[in-house]
């Protein structure tokens, strides 16, 4: 016997309420919560008529740890953001735009596990005929990947249960529902539901399993926060649509590192896997240009080295432009504002466009230095030398602020054939080995602008 209830769900938290509330308490989001039927049935994963089970506590230290067991998904890249592959029994998100690549990417793990068992592909998007056509152009060639087009959760269940699948793919989370939920596929309720039977089954049978998630506009996995806190990883396939470079970034990982990035490139036969990064963005920089300049940024615990590209023209409007590609606009306006403060650079009559070659997107502060260089030179009309890489954070007074990892930077710098270096004072003082390079300590702007002139 089931019973139906009325609530109010926040979409944005899931937070659930008897009555409707303006704010949610839980994430403070206005206007957020939504009616919705729920049925909970007596065995259901709301509400359980199970007695209560006479658990006791146990001591911790009395507890016989056994060492995690990986299983290698055969893409190095996926294994170093992973911690050193898949561990088993995991339940591991992978959220990005449309068409960014997910699911070629997820062929692509089906294909490299052959040997380890059979795999489960359950897609509630795509027919059997669509992934075989993906499948043929991947040239996919495990024979143990089995297909199946399907929606209902209980149906997904039992296929699980008799299979006993090494690796499970759903295909995408959203689409997925339960009858015991009256709410449409893809809300709070069915979302929740869902992974909360899937978590169950995978950790019952130590199946893996990897979900596949829509994102929103903002690029946040759609669908309740909670989802994220229930699985074990969650990874982001992020890049530009227009590019054929995609960073795939670890945002949460119960058994390895967050800091840790893999890089691939897009290509008709699929993720081609990218192992030294810093020598392709930088590959088709033209002979000393104007306006551009080599940064090092650091995605997680890898360096890369970046081209940056500024271009300054008078402009014909009485309200100039600023234009950011790859970077935060309003880092650029404040980087501006110091030029113009503490270097006298006149940029205000000025159309400012600032570029990152090769589309890839950059947070990290040390690249204000470089940015500082880029403008000025393409502001000047002199050109920044070509064997010189930029590192330093930028103050609102003008000074370089030192940066973390510089030994990496350095070294990754190096090993491509670039000899000089401008980076913060106190980095400087604080180097520990001997490098074989011109390096140059700056404390502000003015001194680095002195040593580009």
């Amino acid at each position: 016997m089931t019973k139906a209830k009325t609530i109010f769900v926040c979409n944005g938290c899931g937070y659930e309420s008897a009555k409707w509330l303006g704010k949610c308490p839980g994430c403070n989001e206005w206007n957020s919560f939504y009616e919705e039927k729920v049925v909970k049935a007596k065995d259901g994963s709301f509400i359980s008529d199970k007695k209560t089970k006479n658990v006791k506590p146990t001591m911790l230290n009395s507890v016989e740890g056994k060492e995690t067991m990986r299983i290698s998904t055969g893409v190095g890249e996926l294994d170093r953001v992973l911690g050193g592959g898949i561990v088993r029994g995991s339940l591991i998100l992978l959220g990005g735009e449309p068409g960014i690549g997910k699911s070629t990417l997820i062929l692509q793990i089906c294909d490299k596990m052959k040997g380890e068992g059979k795999v489960l592909y359950v897609s509630g998007e795509e027919s059997a005929e669509q992934i075989k056509i993906r499948a043929d152009r991947l040239n996919i060639k495990n024979e143990d990947i089995l297909f199946l087009g399907e929606t209902d959760i209980d149906v997904i269940s039992q296929s699980i249960y008799e299979l006993n699948p090494k690796l499970v793919i759903i295909d995408s989370i959203q689409t997925m529902y339960s009858d015991e939920i009256t709410s449409s596929a893809g809300t709070v309720s069915q979302v929740r539901e869902i992974t909360s039977r899937i978590m169950k089954i995978c950790k019952e049978q130590s199946i893996t399993t990897i979900i596949i998630g829509h994102v929103t506009k903002e690029g946040n996995i759609a669908g309740p926060r909670v989802l994220e806190h229930m699985v074990d990883t969650v990874l982001y396939l992020e890049g530009e649509r227009y590019f054929s470079y995609r960073i795939l970034r670890g945002v949460k990982n119960r058994f390895g590192s967050t800091n840790e990035v893999g890089m691939f490139e897009m290509k008709n036969e699929g993720m081609i896997e990218i192992t030294n990064p810093s020598s392709i963005l930088i590959s088709e920089r033209e002979d000393n240009p104007p306006g551009s300049v080599i940064v090092a940024s650091m995605e997680g615990t890898r360096p890369l080295l970046i081209e940056l590209q500024a271009l300054t023209t008078p402009t014909v409007f009485g309200l100039p432009r600023r234009t950011a590609n790859g970077i935060d606009y309003n880092r650029l306006t404040v980087l501006m504002a110091v030029l113009e403060k503490r270097a006298n650079l006149n940029l205000g009559s000025q159309d400012v466009y600032l570029n990152v070659v090769s589309g890839i997107k950059i947070q990290e502060p040390a690249i204000d230095l470089g940015i500082v260089l880029a403008v000025a030179s393409s502001f000047k009309n002199y050109s920044i030398p070509t064997d010189l890489v930029a590192i330093g954070e930028v103050g609102l007074t003008g000074e370089v602020r030192a940066v973390n990892m510089i030994e990496k930077r350095l070294k990754e710098a190096e090993k491509l054939g670039f000899k000089r270096f401008i980076i913060p004072e106190n980095n400087k003082k604080l180097l520990k080995d001997k490098y074989k390079l011109d390096i140059i300590g700056v404390r502000n702007i003015t001194e680095a602008l002195r040593i580009i002139k």
